[in-house]
């Protein structure tokens, strides 16, 4: 698979068109950047460490019923993954009360709900990726009540499967954000990262931030943070 010219750069990944239409290489970055890009800085090997603990999930993930756009880890950096076309929804899944949930509702992070939470966000970087629910995503046309209800079920599987190889690394899975898209049969995928970046990760005993919040607040040690995590998944996976 040869790699072609740039199609797009974000905040942290870059995607490549490839000799197959039908085929993209996405390549993780070392910068890191939060509260909608007004902190950044570049962390050293963590674009290396996404991409392996991205593709051993997503490769996990495939090997147990959940379709995604993963193919497979191409180097250090880069995936290839098929062309998806993306549903404009961010669902994040929440197993413990943290972040922006807890500061929105004045709960105390780390509180253990009796039942999963699902929320589902606008991709719109301008409005600032708001909360809206499945009447506003139907009213918009982005999705249908049928279509929801499985990105649901399917978000529900990806949880239960990611909980439980988590707790094999000794990691708490404390909540994730995900994307999907349609493949070129109308198929719908998972067509997203989990890495660090896009998960709450905290160690089952200490309850240390293994995650993107090291960053943000200013906690240290994310490159550290980030190896232990990929680290972990190896040997879980063993």
């Amino acid at each position: 698979m040869k790699q072609l010219e740039l199609l797009y750069e974000g905040k942290s990944k870059q995607i490549y068109a490839t000799d197959n239409a039908q085929n993209v290489i996405i390549s993780f970055k070392d910068d890191a950047t939060a509260f909608y890009n007004i902190k950044r800085a570049k962390i050293e090997h963590k674009g290396k460490m996404n991409c392996a603990i991205s593709s051993m999930t997503l490769a996990y993930l495939n090997e147990h019923g959940v379709a995604t756009h993963f193919i497979e880890q191409v180097d250090d950096n880069g995936q290839l993954c098929r062309v998806v076309e993306h549903v404009a929804l961010e669902v994040i899944v929440r197993n413990v009360i943290a972040g922006s949930m807890a500061k929105r509702l004045g709960l105390e992070e780390g509180i253990v709900p009796e039942n999963t939470i699902f929320d589902i966000c606008l991709r719109d970087a301008e409005l600032g990726d708001p909360l809206i629910n499945d009447h506003h995503a139907v009213a918009m046309g982005i999705a249908t009540y049928e279509e929801l209800e499985t990105i649901y079920q399917t978000s529900a599987k990806i949880n239960a499967l990611l909980v439980e190889l988590y707790r094999k690394a000794g990691i708490t899975l404390v909540d994730f954000k995900i994307e999907f898209g349609h493949d070129d049969k109308g198929c719908l995928v998972l067509a997203d990262e989990l890495t660090p970046d896009t998960c709450r990760l905290w160690d089952t005993q200490t309850h240390e931030r293994l995650d993107k919040d090291r960053f943000r607040r200013d906690l240290g040690r994310v490159r550290e943070a980030y190896e232990e995590v990929a680290n972990r998944l190896r040997d879980a996976l063993k």
